[in-house]
């Protein structure tokens, strides 16, 4: 539902009090769990924003004031309540769970819903369209549980997940990790696993005690049903987090060329065929892997040397008996008795294909990027950027130099242009030093010149570039900005960059400080108010700390890449933007 960028999205506003009570009281009503004393999810402060998906459903969105969406609603008028997955964080029991592989999560995350072979354990008597979270399944005895990932409405009753051979839909996926509403938020590390009291017959009973009630025929009527995912349908778990077994491996290959045979075979032409082994895998099934990280991401590479055929001859004959492709050997030369394999034809109406559930690849994220880099080039070309020019004036002990050399003592001066004025004196007076030429001879103007009351060194010789750097300190610093239509702004002074840092506040939230802007023809107020457009997040305006003057813009949440984009949009150079990320996290 929130695998594109959420359209017509208005600006955050503050809740009311009554309405933020209606909210609460709303919450507490369909969650009787929570204490009404809880603030936690229903803080002061709370944000509503509206918004259409991309399939034009309208919806709310409730935000905490740092940004983090905690509710949303979707559909006309007040819709269903439903958590996202940063209020799962806050309580994993709100919602009943499924869990499924690991390496099924990118799948979800990519749009797709969750198949019955998918599923590995499931709360007892779930109905159908109820609400549910999604985990990632921990191999091993225990009752770990990842924490939720997803959020969606049961397409059937559990009963019936628990029949032979049944395929089809579990779970129609509302809300993932990283999906553009997860976005909206700040983020963060995935929590860890978790002990789910009420596994067992009694809390914390784990599963190998849960294992033996099952052989007594004694199954606890409140423990998760657990389940055995088909190999064939959905990519399998990680045995550990980290790695893959040759199984698994070959499972998520087999997956890949089920999505390229939906996705891209089967729009080929049938002059495309026949198509060598190794190009058919390395064009079609490698770039069509599931391309989203997982919280425990394995480690094995998702190639043919890791799975259970070890041979891509094998795999493909594999798929053959299965009815997905047609193979052929043909001969590799005319005069050569060696043969190739090749593939002839694939078939788009085999059952697997069309139950298949597309996912992002890692040629969609390629694809992606590439378009981005595009209209990030295109929106630069657009905009006509600052030019920004470092000049200097002669001031003080450098005035001598500049009057001996017969120029103005009031004008401004370019790097590039005192360089050639200073080659030019060298040149006129000889002082390349003659036994080792990258050296220049310092004469009585120049020692003059480069001394100071506090460094009285007596100096004989000096490379060029340090002559250059030390008559520029001697110098007085200037800047002057251009830009497009309007008169050159020249001020006295240093330019510094525009500073852009990440920092935590008000305990673990983490906030974008915006400063050193107002060279650059920029305001606080006219930042503050882009920025929360564009990031949909709270945004404050207040005087840089220990400065007399300058103002900070203050965003909620890391978004170094919004207020870079936003500043280059603007014409700022990308060169005179300095960020940093002081959070202690990644970004």
């Amino acid at each position: 539902m929130f695998k594109k960028p959420l359209g017509s999205l208005k600006t955050s506003a503050p809740l009311r009090s009554s309405d933020r009570r209606k909210l609460k009281q709303r919450v507490v009503q369909l969650f009787p769990e929570i204490p009404p004393e809880d603030e936690q999810l229903v803080p002061d402060g709370l944000l509503s924003v509206k918004f259409n998906t991309h399939l034009e459903e309208p919806g709310i969105a409730y935000l905490a004031p740092n940004g983090d969406p905690l509710w949303f609603t979707m559909g006309k008028g007040s819709g269903d309540l439903i958590p996202t997955v940063y209020t799962l964080w806050k309580r994993p029991n709100l919602l009943p769970f499924l869990s499924t592989p690991a390496a099924v999560i990118p799948v979800l995350v990519g749009g797709a819903d969750l198949m019955i072979p998918g599923v590995v354990q499931h709360a007892p008597s779930l109905r159908p369209d109820q609400l549910v979270s999604i985990t990632q399944y921990y191999a091993g005895p225990g009752t770990k549980v990842g924490p939720p990932l997803a959020v969606g409405r049961m397409a059937l009753a559990s009963d019936d997940i628990r029949e032979d051979g049944k395929k089809g839909k579990a779970v129609f996926v509302l809300h993932t990790w990283k999906d553009c509403l997860w976005e909206l938020g700040t983020g963060g590390d995935v929590p860890e696993a978790i002990e789910i009291p009420g596994v067992g017959e009694k809390e914390g009973e784990d599963l190998e005690d849960r294992d033996s009630h099952e052989g007594d025929g004694a199954k606890p009527s409140n423990a998760p049903e657990t389940i055995t995912p088909a190999v064939d349908e959905t990519p399998p778990e990680t045995s550990n987090g980290t790695t893959l077994s040759p199984q698994e491996v070959t499972s998520l290959l087999r997956t890949s060329l089920l999505q390229s045979i939906l996705t891209i075979l089967s729009k080929l032409p049938p002059s495309s065929f026949p198509i060598t082994a190794t190009i058919f895998y390395s064009t079609y099934i490698l770039p069509s892997r599931p391309s989203c990280s997982v919280p425990n991401p394995p480690t094995t590479p998702i190639d043919i040397k890791n799975s259970s055929h070890k041979s891509l001859t094998s795999f493909l004959k594999s798929a053959e008996k299965e009815g997905l492709l047609k193979l052929k050997d043909q001969k590799s030369t005319a005069k050569s008795k060696a043969t190739d394999l090749v593939i002839t034809g694939v078939f788009p109406q085999h059952v697997d294909v069309l139950a298949h559930q597309r996912y992002t690849t890692l040629k969609d994220v390629e694809n992606k990027k590439a378009r981005q880099e595009e209209r990030e080039e295109s929106e630069r070309k657009k905009v006509k950027e600052m030019e920004i020019r470092e000049c200097w004036k002669p001031w003080q002990g450098s005035v001598g130099f500049f009057q001996s050399a017969g120029e103005s003592t009031s004008s401004l001066y370019t790097l590039a242009e005192i360089k050639a004025l200073l080659n030019g004196y060298i040149n006129s007076h000889n002082l390349v030093n003659p036994n080792d030429q990258s050296y220049i001879n310092i004469d009585a103007l120049l020692s003059s010149t480069l001394s100071s009351k506090t460094n009285t060194e007596t100096l004989e010789f000096l490379k060029r570039d340090e002559l250059a750097r030390r008559l520029v300190d001697k110098m007085q610093a200037w800047y002057e900005i251009s830009v497009e239509s309007k008169e050159p702004m020249v001020k006295k002074g240093s330019l510094n960059p525009i500073s852009v840092i990440v920092k935590i506040r008000q305990g673990r939230k983490a906030s974008t400080l915006i400063t050193n802007f107002e060279p650059y023809l920029l305001t606080a107020d006219f930042l503050a108010e882009e920025l929360r457009r564009i990031c949909a997040s709270a945004t404050s305006v207040s005087p840089v700390q220990g400065k007399t003057s300058g103002m900070e813009v203050l965003v909620q949440g890391k978004q170094i890449q919004a207020v870079t984009e936003l500043l280059v949009s603007k014409g700022v150079p990308k060169k005179w933007i300095e960020s940093s990320d002081l959070s202690g996290k990644k970004k």
